[in-house]
């Protein structure tokens, strides 16, 4: 291993290029340009021995890596915000296939008004989709994040598409210290791709992304959620076995000071870091707050959020989304876990940080102090709130 600075989108590239996909197909947009920039620079001298595909569109990037997939070999894209978006209609047919194609997606709000910076609408937007999604703190995490998603997506338990997805600008022009793993270390934990059936080969021909009739559609539906489901246990697996390997232990969620809070936020991307600090500085007042990280999204995490959420009173899940007629994405999902339970804990959501606004502890401050209040009332009278809005320049 050898420490490097480099920024988010220099991350997800140099995980891309640890990976050796045969086929990267690249289309650019803002704030993920970086990372096709970085591998075609790869291509180009000799790093990495792959096709570099220039595209016209980002729904033409992810139809070239379903192709390419088919034929039995691994790929790679990036993308953000409409490009995703753009997507939308392959993304399913990537899933329903069973390619495990892997995306590196640089979160970013979705338009109008045409905004190119942070907020997680996009990846929500496509939850539905039958992909993996893991969603990464810092650097670190995203290079980390690509190896373990094609080591997931790649089991014959599994077989689905994953993306791994990093703030706009926060990650993916911020440089930070990254340890990178040599091409040895990754090739021992990532072997080469052995599709399960030889795609698109002349001599042996079959049939795929046919036409499902009534008949046929729905149990297509039932095996990729049964391959969801079977994707929570083998992604327990990889961690553990990349933690073996490179000492770095992730987990579907992340707990941090939990075991005895009061108060336990929920949250995914880099507002972790910051929730990290302010949890600290609010311990050092007695407060009994904690933290939950989502590394993973889908699948969603029920079992371990029900184990996590039996200690506090109240639960603040942090949205830095919102699903326009209802809540955020975390919180639907999250309340719809805890509803087996016994004894809940009083959850309420916040809405934080759309658009690429500034998220800093004194949010969080905020956030502890509107759940003491619910605490001390011991009910929740408001269940959404919005953090930070500027009521004098609501339209």
């Amino acid at each position: 291993m050898a420490w490097r600075i480099i920024e988010g989108n220099q991350a997800l590239a140099i995980g891309a290029k640890l990976c050796r996909p045969k086929v990267i197909a690249s289309y650019p947009i803002t704030p993920s340009t970086h990372v096709p920039e970085t591998i075609s620079e790869f291509v180009a001298d000799g790093e990495l021995k792959a096709d570099f595909i220039n595209v016209e569109s980002e729904q033409s990037a992810i139809s070239a890596c379903i192709g390419a997939q088919a034929t039995g070999v691994r790929t790679f894209t990036a993308t953000a915000s409409q490009g995703l978006a753009l997507m939308h209609e392959m993304l399913y047919i990537a899933s329903g296939m069973r390619l495990p194609i892997v995306i590196g997606c640089a979160n970013r709000a979705l338009s109008a008004p045409i905004n190119i910076w942070c907020d997680h609408s996009d990846t929500m937007a496509e939850r539905d989709a039958g992909w993996l999604q893991f969603y990464a703190e810092n650097n670190q995490e995203a290079l980390d994040l690509v190896l373990q998603a094609y080591k997931i997506a790649e089991n014959k338990e599994v077989l689905l598409p994953g993306m791994v997805a990093i703030d706009a600008y926060t990650l993916t022009h911020t440089f930070e210290r990254v340890d990178v793993p040599s091409q040895a270390e990754v090739d021992r934990f990532l072997p080469p791709y052995k599709p399960l059936y030889a795609f698109l080969d002349p001599e042996k021909p079959i049939t795929q992304g046919s036409f499902g009739t009534p008949e046929h559609y729905m149990e297509f539906k039932y095996s990729q959620q049964k391959a969801m489901e079977a994707s929570k246990e083998i992604i327990d697996q990889v961690f553990k076995e990349f933690d073996g390997k490179f000492k770095r232990r992730y987990h579907k969620i992340e707990k941090y000071k939990a075991d005895d809070a009061e108060i336990l936020l929920l949250t995914m991307g880099s507002m972790s870091g910051t929730a990290k600090d302010a949890v600290d500085r609010l311990r050092e007042k007695g407060i009994k707050v904690g933290l939950a990280k989502f590394t993973v999204f889908r699948p969603f995490p029920a079992k371990e959020l029900i184990e996590i959420a039996k200690r506090p009173k109240v639960l603040a899940v942090v949205d830095r989304n919102i699903s326009l007629g209802h809540k955020g994405a975390l919180f639907s999902d999250a309340t719809s876990a805890l509803a087996s339970m016994e004894r809940r804990p009083l959850t309420v959501n916040f809405i934080i940080g759309l658009g690429g606004r500034d998220i800093s502890p004194q949010n969080f401050y905020e956030i502890v102090e509107k759940s003491e209040k619910i605490l001390k009332k011991g009910k929740v009278e408001k269940e959404l709130e919005w953090i930070g809005v500027k009521k004098e320049m609501i339209p």
